[in-house]
Formats: C-alpha cells, sequence, structure tokens
C-alpha cells in the first residue's frame, strides 16, 4: 500500500513537496534533489515522518 510523504527543504525547512512512496518495500528515508522556491536553488528535500 502506497503511503503519503512529505519532502522538507534541508536549508530553509519550508515543506515543498508530497509524494507517495511504498512504506513495506523501503526501510530508509527518501532523500531527494528538488527545486526549492523559497531558497530559489536546488536543493536536498528529506522525508518527513
Amino acid at each position: 500500500m502506497q503511503q503519503k510523504i512529505i519532502l522538507v527543504c534541508d536549508q530553509c525547512l519550508s515543506r515543498n513537496y508530497n509524494t507517495f512512496t511504498n512504506s513495506s518495500n523501503q526501510t530508509v528515508r527518501l532523500s531527494l534533489k528538488k527545486f526549492c522556491k523559497h531558497c530559489n536553488q536546488h536543493t536536498i528535500h528529506k522525508e518527513t515522518r
């Protein structure tokens, strides 16, 4: 079953993105490099719990 997760910017801590992940297959937190509109640059976004 898919679970909705929120991605948070590492630098400014703004919650920019929502996505879905399969929680039964994934044990570590998701970490993606995405564009942050508040920082105006590409930063690492990590999954919140």
